[in-house]
């Protein structure tokens, strides 16, 4: 990190500041708005779009700018970023039709929407830093390869924990140790939530019911783990992942796993119920070094075989900054789904559910999603959890079933489907 800050000093003293576009404006877009032009020096917000532009110039306000104009092309705002104006645009496609943009940071919250975004960004030579699990664990994969053809980076942002998980890794494997638990500290777990269980707390914390719903409901931190295991080529020691709850200190959990087992598996991506420090990350990591195990002991880690490294927070947009500089002037990626699908989320029925249900959407009332092995996803043609929304079953569905492909009506695939259908295990 002290590398992108002196990258950042040097920007800011050239008068280069990196211009970042960002797609969307809702809370952690205001937040990021606010974190770039208060505390990043060498950094600004050069663009805007959100379907809703009050949103957009809102976002702009918080962080202290009160004055906007709107560009309705490319070449309007690449002139608007060369007289430092704050700008909104008016369609998408405006932020990778302007020269001056040097990357785009997707933050919609959306998935299909988000796909062709950041498609078209790509397909128009554009970085793109994207703030969205959801999307990444679906099709991350595809996204990498696409990049690559286009001659451009994608990642999924820091502050999240995927991010922050992937950070600790790197660094454990910088120590020559080996990774075999990357978890995430969950405070609890229900797969029964819905809006309306969530409703209320959606409010008083103004975000999204879906979302919140999400969170509780164990969807969220599986697609979080599925990207994370599709970064690093780790998979999950069952279906859910094996998510003991435990309300003591994440250290004291090395012994509950059998070593052997997640050499096997290439190591595991889980998460824990109730542990302390929440809201945190951990990655367990062994060594056959006597040396570095007579050290670890020294410093306090213990004996081994595994040994507990954590970070107890995730800041959402106050790190996601750092993954802009790496990705635009060190080429270096935060999440980068590298290594195919691994570990994909599957909907799991939250409910009975009848014939003819045209499901809805993540975070809903129909189903959660849960972490599984893709060599058995694809075995069992399962679906995954972004790609069930607004499919009609053709027969009855048991509470806690996993759904297949062969539960849902087939119509015309839309693109994410298809690309998703592309790609296939090495």
């Amino acid at each position: 990190m002290m590398v992108i800050d002196l990258k950042l000093q040097e920007r800011q003293a050239a008068g280069n500041p990196i211009q970042v576009g960002i797609l969307g404006a809702g809370e952690m877009s205001i937040g990021l708005v606010n974190q770039i032009e208060r505390y990043t020096p060498g950094m600004r917000t050069a663009a805007i779009y959100n379907r809703t532009p009050e949103k957009a110039a809102r976002a702009y306000a918080t962080a202290g700018i009160d004055t906007t104009s709107s560009a309705a092309n490319g070449p309007a705002l690449d002139d608007a970023i060369l007289a430092g104006q704050a700008i909104t645009v008016e369609s998408p496609e405006i932020l990778w039709a302007a020269e001056q943009i040097d990357v785009v940071v997707e933050m919609t919250g959306t998935i299909q929407l988000a796909f062709d975004w950041i498609m078209q960004a790509m397909a128009a030579g554009k970085h793109v830093v994207s703030f969205n699990a959801e999307l990444d664990a679906t099709i991350g994969p595809y996204l990498q390869i696409k990049a690559r053809e286009y001659g451009v980076r994608y990642t999924l942002g820091d502050g999240d924990q995927p991010g922050v998980t992937l950070n600790l890794y790197r660094q454990v494997k910088l120590m020559g140790f080996n990774p075999l638990v990357c978890g995430n500290i969950k405070g609890m777990l229900d797969h029964y939530r819905t809006p309306a269980t969530q409703q209320q707390f959606a409010a008083e914390n103004g975000l999204s019911v879906n979302m919140v719903t999400s969170f509780a409901d164990g969807t969220k931190v599986s697609l979080e783990q599925a990207a994370i295991a599709n970064a690093t080529g780790m998979q999950v020691a069952r279906r859910g992942m094996l998510a003991f709850e435990y309300d003591g200190h994440v250290d004291d959990l090395t012994s509950r796993y059998d070593i052997e087992q997640l050499k096997q598996l290439g190591g595991i991506v889980e998460m824990v119920i109730g542990a302390q420090p929440g809201p945190g990350v951990f990655v367990f990591a062994s060594t056959d070094d006597p040396v570095s195990a007579r050290f670890l002991a020294y410093g306090k880690l213990g004996k081994g075989p595994l040994y507990s490294f954590y970070v107890p927070y995730h800041l959402l947009f106050f790190e996601l900054p750092f993954s802009i500089v790496r990705l635009v002037d060190f080429a270096d990626g935060t999440v980068d789904s590298m290594h195919d699908f691994k570990v994909e989320v599957i909907a799991t029925a939250k409910k009975d559910l009848k014939a003819g249900d045209v499901l809805d959407g993540l975070g809903g009332f129909d189903y959660y999603g849960e972490c599984e092995n893709t060599a058995v996803v694809r075995a069992q043609t399962l679906l995954p959890v972004a790609l069930a929304q607004g499919k009609t079953l053709i027969r009855d569905i048991a509470q806690d079933t996993a759904l297949s492909w062969g539960d849902v009506a087939r119509g015309d695939p839309d693109p994410i489907e298809v690309a998703y259908r592309s790609i296939r295990l090495q």
